[in-house]
């Protein structure tokens, strides 16, 4: 009675074996649906063969290339050949690592990871720096000054790094590319799952099974059991079916999606293409790829993608690998050269055309090819001209009018 009132009891819910809203595991597995669960890390990611592709494509790349210390003298960058820097980069980062390894690392896990790479500088009493080591991805973590002016914190295991002894590879806008790219790359996992189920269940489109007697849920959990037992698989495919009283098999069409499923993926290694820059054409996707057009996405290649993680990389290993004496007027460079290399003809055409108008020496050009140095070499001449080892002089040249007529 008012103001007073009982509370009824609460009433207790049953829950059905199995519904839309919280469906049984068999229900999902079988027709599909459920929550998302295609993860973007590092490594699925990378089971994407137009990501592993571009990451390989990019980090090897660069790590193919010889790498320069030089010093600036008269407004000539001249070659280093014993600075410290140029061992631990070319040959042996460490007793387990090369340079080639080193950056190739660096920047796979750059591109894989958004805090970017990491390597640790390990220096002898006089500060040359003797050995650098990569460590696992997580194991150098990164905090940037409070005061917002982007100075760059580091630790290893909790205990603070100077910033000069780490090489730090850093991402644009602080995001990897698997990062800016996971809804693609992510879809292009779902694509690749989708054709791996179809071809496992028999690369058949799906069917219905249809009866008219009401058999529950535990009826449709076996029937859908001895079916996949029986049919399910490539091995199965082909087998007559033999079907439980009173249903029918009701086979289902081509959807648009099946119809249309080597479109979906050949536009998803696009799209992975444009999240990492890099052409079509190199990661094979060759379609629309000829002969002409192939050779100047290359360059554009060399250009817009692979040149500025070269700039990252020598500004990261200058830091790093340079004293704040030698920033002044050293720096830390790619060969550039080993990727523009042409064919042999082509090549030699240019060198020959240099070497005619002077802007090369002799063994400039030898040395493009990987040829030692000659005698006389270093005369700017054009090979063209021949000049005679003795002139004429005016005493042996003969007269104009020598003979007269008697």
């Amino acid at each position: 009675m008012w103001p007073f009132s009982t509370k009824s009891a609460p009433v207790e819910e049953t829950k059905a074996e199995s519904g839309i809203v919280t469906p049984e595991t068999w229900l999902v597995a079988h027709f599909g649906g459920g929550p998302d669960d295609i993860a973007v890390t590092a490594h699925a990611a990378l089971q994407v063969p137009a990501v592993a592709s571009a990451v390989r494509l990019i980090s090897e790349a660069a790590a193919s290339l010889d790498v320069r210390v030089q010093r600036k003298v008269g407004g000539v960058w001249k070659d280093l050949p014993n600075h410290p820097a140029v061992k631990l980069l070319n040959n042996e980062a460490n007793d387990w690592t090369s340079g080639f390894e080193l950056t190739r690392g660096l920047l796979i896990e750059t591109l894989t990871s958004d805090p970017g790479g990491f390597a640790l500088v390990t220096r002898s009493s006089d500060n040359r720096p003797i050995a650098i080591r990569k460590y696992k991805p997580g194991m150098i973590q990164v905090e940037f000054s409070a005061e917002g002016d982007g100075q760059p914190l580091y630790k290893k295991n909790g205990k603070a790094l100077r910033s000069s002894d780490v090489i730090h590879i850093r991402n644009a806008f602080s995001r990897a590319p698997i990062s800016h790219a996971c809804e693609a790359i992510a879809f292009a996992r779902g694509l690749q799952s989708y054709g791996k189920n179809l071809f496992q269940n028999g690369a058949r489109p799906g069917g219905l099974l249809k009866t008219t007697k009401p058999i529950g849920d535990k009826g449709v959990e076996a029937m859908l059991k001895g079916w996949a037992a029986v049919f399910g698989g490539g091995q199965n495919a082909g087998k007559t079916p033999v079907l439980w009283d009173g249903t029918d098999y009701v086979q289902l069409g081509l959807s648009s999606t099946d119809a249309q499923y080597l479109e979906n993926r050949r536009f998803q290694n696009e799209e992975i293409a444009r999240a990492f820059r890099v052409p079509p054409t190199m990661i094979f996707d060759l379609e629309r790829g000829t002969w002409g057009n192939a050779e100047q996405m290359g360059r554009e290649f060399l250009t817009y993608c692979l040149e500025p993680w070269l700039r990252e990389l020598e500004g990261a290993y200058g830091r790093a690998l340079l004293t704040d004496d030698e920033r002044r007027n050293h720096r830390i460079s790619f060969d550039r050269d080993d990727l523009t290399r042409a064919d042999l003809t082509a090549r030699a055409t240019a060198i020959s055309s240099f070497m005619q108008a002077k802007a090369i020496s002799a063994n400039e050009a030898r040395q493009w090819i990987d040829l030692p140095p000659r005698e006389g070499g270093d005369v700017y001449e054009n090979p063209a001209i021949t000049v005679p080892d003795k002139a004429p002089t005016a005493e042996t040249k003969p007269a104009a009018n020598s003979s007269k007529p008697e």
